[in-house]
């Protein structure tokens, strides 16, 4: 595959990053032990599976995750987004015909969303009694810093250059 720059995509030696920096055919793909690991989930205990066909995976699963995440992409480029979501994601997948995948997606960001804010609003609760005296003069301050610290929350990076996916 070749990107619009001209540079050798997944399936070739190298390619350039945001800054033109080469960068090897390993740090493109995903892990070969992981996609080895996926792989062996829904294959009988005692099937074995041959390096070939794991690194023949490998490129196939880190091409469709570039493709997708590509659409995904410039669907936020054109919004003037710099951050990719589950919900680009799930757009992305129905608008390059993968419809199937769509309706599970948005159940599993369903969950994961409700479990976050769960999540973090036991973890404002446990705050609020610990501080119960300062909490209750700030309790509205203290959730967004909790919401801002959080690891998981996705914020707007206004670097220049910075990359779009997030995902």
């Amino acid at each position: 595959m070749v990107d619009n720059n001209n540079n050798i995509g997944a399936s070739g030696a190298a390619n350039h990053d945001e800054d033109g920096a080469m960068m090897k055919e390993q740090d493109q793909l995903l892990p070969i032990a992981n996609v080895g690991r996926i792989m062996k989930q829904i294959l009988p205990p005692n099937a074995k599976i041959s390096k070939e066909a794991k690194e023949t995976m490998q490129e196939c699963v880190s091409e469709f995750i570039s493709f997708v995440t590509s659409e995904a992409s410039e669907k936020c480029r054109k919004e003037r987004r710099k951050t990719v979501n589950g919900d680009d994601v799930s757009w992305a997948l129905g608008a390059l015909g993968f419809d199937d995948y769509t309706a599970p997606l948005r159940r599993f960001l369903h969950r994961y969303r409700e479990k976050e804010g769960e999540r973090i609003s036991s973890s404002a609760n446990n705050n609020n009694e610990n501080n119960q005296d300062k909490a209750n003069n700030n309790t509205e301050d203290q959730q967004q810093r909790i919401l801002l610290n959080h690891p998981h929350i996705q914020r707007p990076n206004f670097n220049k250059g910075s990359s779009t996916t997030g995902l």
